[in-house]
């Protein structure tokens, strides 16, 4: 990360849930799929966080099609 972008960001619900073996699993219903689960609600946190990350990463760049083009936007 470009220490000289400014960093965006978004605000999401998670959701806690107590795990039957302890600690919790946590997901984010705005982003399907999005799952996490620490020991702790600290490490839950921190592990979702890092989820997002990876869950809003694109896998690749996409392909352009002719007369086409690419914006970024905040949110």
């Amino acid at each position: 990360m470009d220490p000289f972008q400014p960093r965006l960001s978004m605000l999401l619900k998670i959701l806690f849930e107590p795990s039957d073996e302890g600690g919790y699993t946590v997901s984010v219903p705005a982003l399907p799929g999005c799952i996490s689960e620490g020991e702790t609600l600290e490490e839950a946190r921190w592990n979702i966080r890092e989820a997002i990350e990876l869950y809003l990463e694109p896998a690749e760049e996409p392909v352009v099609p002719p007369g086409a083009f690419l914006e970024e936007i905040s949110v």
